[in-house]
């Protein structure tokens, strides 16, 4: 059974959907997890700058800002993750952050790490 059969467009999700959801937040943090580790700023660079040309200087530091923007970007997302997963903990998955509505069963499915309502994260997104 796929996940889109299993949550239905309904208000707010029900038993078995709440527990369908955290379990894909957590095979997405599982699967984020178990890339390789990122390098921290003190680590080595992946590519090495060495004496060379300019234009090959420039292609390494392009490379290095890039890992370093990857590796930014997979800690910002497995954040966003544990935040969702730790609302289950205290009883506030699935409303929103800013009005307390809940979100919706199918902005869940699309989104099971949102944290605000359509209609709250439209007035976020005009801002």
């Amino acid at each position: 059974m796929s996940a889109s059969s299993t949550l239905q467009s309904g208000a707010t999700p029900d038993l078995d959907q709440l527990t369908l959801l955290k379990s894909m937040l957590e095979q997405r943090l599982q699967a984020l997890d178990s890339v390789a580790a990122q390098p921290s700023p003190d680590a080595g660079l992946p590519v090495p700058e060495e004496e060379s040309s300019p234009l090959d200087r420039a292609t390494v530091r392009l490379l290095n800002d890039l890992s370093r923007e990857a590796a930014d970007h997979h800690a910002a997302e497995m954040q966003v993750l544990r935040h969702a997963l730790a609302k289950f903990e205290d009883g506030s998955y699935g409303l929103c952050e800013n009005c307390g509505q809940p979100i919706g069963t199918s902005r869940l499915l699309a989104r099971p790490e949102a944290r605000l309502c359509i209609a709250c994260q439209t007035r976020a997104e005009r801002r």
